[in-house]
């Protein structure tokens, strides 16, 4: 092989090296393929179902379906509650700082068991009576099914621990928003 062959190879060889990188830096730092995991987000996300997760930095808003880590095991859930606000349930009815909002993404058949914002946040951790700065209320779209901030041993979620928010459904591709 001539020198001019040489130089050609490491040029084209180059590119491939650049475009590599680009991939392992996307998959890295901005985006992440998920596999939903339960039946907890049903009818929105089914046991099975891949997603795309942006790890962009965002702010969360309520309805986001976010990715987050607790005790080593990756969750997807829906922010229902943020910071500053009481959240409680009853009836069936979702309230906000004691004004009733409407969940318009739950299934028709959805049913939601009563709970006081006591019963998700002790005086001790929120002297308040508020959801403290940085930590989030979360659910499952499929509330009989969820393991979510109802749960103890999951509680209110820091924004630490939020790895991004879910963006599409891969199988079928659609946006979650």
């Amino acid at each position: 092989m001539d020198l001019r062959g040489v130089t050609e190879f490491f040029k084209d060889f180059m590119w491939y090296i650049i475009v590599l990188l680009v991939i392992v830096f996307v998959l890295l730092f901005v985006v992440a393929f998920q596999t939903v995991v339960g039946n907890s987000m049903n009818p929105t996300l089914k046991d099975g179902q891949p997603v795309l997760v942006s790890k962009l930095p965002f702010t969360v808003e309520r309805n986001d379906i976010i990715l987050f880590k607790k005790d080593g095991k990756s969750y997807v859930k829906r922010v229902i509650g943020l910071p500053g606000e009481k959240i409680e349930y009853m009836d069936g009815i979702l309230y906000v700082n004691g004004k009733a909002y409407r969940e318009t993404f739950l299934d028709s058949k959805a049913e939601t068991y009563n709970f006081l914002f006591s019963d998700i946040c002790s005086k001790e951790d929120c002297p308040d009576e508020v959801i403290p700065e940085k930590m989030y209320f979360v659910m499952g779209d499929n509330r009989q099914e969820s393991t979510d901030s109802r749960d103890p041993k999951i509680g209110l979620i820091s924004k630490e621990n939020i790895s991004g928010y879910v963006v599409y459904s891969v199988f079928p591709f659609k946006s979650v928003k």
